[in-house]
């Protein structure tokens, strides 16, 4: 199983990347952000909340005194996270709008020093100006051609925070003894409770209920974008380093790109798209990577 978490953490990244063909087909089904991140996340909860009754019930356990914080991963993190990636798929392109996703290490960094005081280092630095040098090329405010709206590019940025504040509330819950799937469970289950009761799921029912094919659909969207990923991922980090695992995860945009590019006709902008979302690369394995320790003089 060691052997296959490069692999499983390749699949998760992989699968991320795909999310945007389903955001694609729930928007020309006239469906807003709100009802299609209600789709992924309640179904989501149902299916995760089943895989760990079935596997692992004893992690259903919490404390009530730490609910605030699967509250914060769940509402804030995820919640408003996949309502502003999807907003920004529909407002920009598929590449576009995963770059800006991925400033989320960039927040991370940001917020590691206020909340546990990290320390700023050169290499973090450095890749903070990486990551909006290279979201600048990618939106085309360098290079001249402009290819998101500022809605778009706020409604990114936004994605790539509330994504960064799931690590920041996920620390919190794993300082305190919890285990990476109670963490996940817990913030699908909130984050599906907050899209219920933010949004008409009367046309939700409607779309999803339509037919055979439409319920499968969206099982399969909740599968592809949501539980099997995070599946996948955790599995991963059972056997190779966080940083590892998040610098493998870069595949995700990478995927995205393509996916824009060959099924939705929307290629980026030559040479300075493809140069700004090397950068945002660039600056996820700066974060990430660990000078190494020395070794005590004799």
């Amino acid at each position: 199983m060691k052997k296959l978490a490069v692999l499983f953490v390749l699949i998760a990244g992989t699968l991320w990347g795909c999310i945007g063909i389903f955001v694609r087909r729930y928007t020309a089904l006239g469906l807003g952000s709100m009802q299609t991140v209600t789709i992924r996340m309640t179904l989501a909860a149902i299916l995760f909340a089943l895989f760990v009754l079935i596997f692992k019930p004893k992690l259903y356990k919490i404390r009530l005194k730490d609910l605030w914080i699967f509250l914060g991963s769940g509402v804030v993190s995820v919640g408003f996270f996949t309502y502003c990636y999807f907003t920004s798929i529909e407002l920009s392109s598929l590449s576009v709008a995963a770059v800006l996703l991925y400033t989320a290490p960039a927040f991370v960094m940001l917020f590691s020093l206020i909340f546990f005081k990290e320390r700023m280092t050169v290499p973090k630095a450095i890749s903070l100006i990486l990551a909006v040098l290279g979201c600048a090329m990618t939106t085309g405010v360098i290079g001249g051609h402009l290819n998101v709206t500022l809605a778009g590019f706020f409604f990114g940025l936004g994605s790539g925070v509330c994504y960064a504040l799931y690590s920041i509330f996920s620390r919190f819950a794993l300082n305190r003894g919890y285990e990476p799937f109670t963490i996940t469970l817990y913030t699908f289950i909130f984050a599906a409770i907050f899209s219920l009761l933010a949004t008409d799921i009367r046309p939700v029912w409607q779309v999803v209920t339509a037919d055979i094919g439409s319920i499968g659909y969206a099982v399969l969207f909740a599968l592809v974008s949501c539980v099997l990923p995070y599946v996948f991922y955790t599995l991963g980090l059972k056997y190779i380093a966080s940083s590892t695992a998040s610098i493998i995860a870069t595949v995700e945009p990478v995927v995205a790109t393509v996916v824009g590019a060959v099924i939705f006709s929307e290629p980026l902008a030559i040479p300075f798209g493809y140069l700004g979302v090397a950068l945002v690369f660039l600056s996820v394995v700066l974060i990430n990577i660990k000078k190494p320790s020395k070794k005590p003089s004799r």
